[in-house]
């Protein structure tokens, strides 16, 4: 089967699955692993500005004047002959709009493509819509065996951590995760589910809803235990140079997060806005960041690229990061 994939996540799943070779056409974000940066990308994304705040102004102008922020390239679709596209209908801003497939479709000769729409919205959505991925190109077996790997890792690690217990929610250190820098948005979707199976208790975002814009002083009301930032689509590098908008707000020293020092820089590119198989991954970095303790970083082989923990906020711009 010749497979379009216009959804990080479900790339990342085909590859996990071992259909890399089945791989034809790739959107422009799709860049893990490292193997399908050689696969033609048939989608043009447009070109942003750099600040939080501007992306977000031109992202909303052009979502109300019905513009795509991707440019769906056609012909070259029609020239690698799919037998599967598969897209998303859950965010405008991360893949073509279902109007351009449509379009597309509708004036296809020869046997149409089929559509898969890969659109997760929890931690077992995902799992389910990877299996149900996993069927669809003939790769069960592989899927299943996959996942059950991953779950049994993750289960001994839950066991080393002490979170097999059973546990009073009320007892759990508090998360918020931000999502989004300037205006402020929290993770929804699955991330309350992450935060929950790493041992902590989700704020401000509700399990399988939407990411919400929120006012800071909601989040200092909240005065979260651990502050968890992982912007969407953003390394640790961009969240870093842009931090500023957090640090400069009134009331962020005094922040029970940053107090104690458990405010953490993720990266949100690779980890957190995806729902693929780095999922895991994701959640053993929540539960490092929760436990407090330096062994578990070294145990989990947490790296530096991948999450970074604040020291010394207010004068984040003039020293490097340090590990507690």
């Amino acid at each position: 089967m010749r497979i379009v994939s216009l959804v990080p996540a479900a790339t990342e799943w085909l590859c996990s699955f071992g259909a890399e070779t089945q791989l034809v056409g790739r959107s422009h974000a799709c860049n893990f692993s490292a193997t399908v940066e050689a696969v033609p990308a048939v989608t043009i994304p447009q070109a942003l500005p750099e600040t939080s705040a501007a992306i977000d102004r031109e992202v909303r102008a052009s979502l109300n004047q019905g513009v795509s922020l991707h440019t769906l390239d056609s012909d070259l679709i029609r020239e690698l002959r799919p037998g599967l596209i598969i897209t998303q209908d859950q965010c405008d801003v991360c893949a073509p709009s279902t109007s351009q497939l449509d379009a597309l479709l509708s004036t296809w000769e020869g046997e149409v493509p089929t559509l898969v729409t890969f659109a997760p919205a929890t931690l077992k959505q995902i799992l389910d819509a990877a299996l149900r991925l996993g069927r669809t190109i003939g790769r069960e077996q592989a899927s299943m065996q996959f996942i059950a790997q991953a779950e049994a890792r993750l289960h001994g690690i839950r066991t080393k951590l002490g979170l097999h217990r059973r546990m009073e929610e009320h007892g759990l250190p508090t998360v918020v995760c931000i999502e989004w820098l300037d205006p402020i948005m929290t993770a929804g979707h699955w991330m309350p589910d992450v935060i929950s199976m790493a041992g902590g208790r989700s704020l401000l975002a509700r399990k399988g809803a939407r990411s919400e814009y929120i006012s800071w002083d909601t989040i200092l009301e909240a005065d979260p235990d651990v502050l968890l930032i992982a912007p969407c689509g953003f390394t640790i590098a961009q969240t870093r140079h842009e931090l500023h908008v957090l640090t400069e707000r009134k009331g962020w020293d005094a922040l029970r997060a940053v107090r104690t020092g458990n405010v953490f820089l993720i990266d949100g590119n690779a980890y957190f806005n995806r729902p693929g198989p780095r999922i895991y991954r994701a959640i053993e970095l929540v539960a490092a960041a929760l436990s407090g303790n330096p062994d578990i970083y070294r145990w989990l082989g947490v790296e530096e690229w991948e999450m970074q923990q604040l020291e010394m906020a207010e004068r984040l711009q003039d020293e490097p990061m340090r590990w507690r």
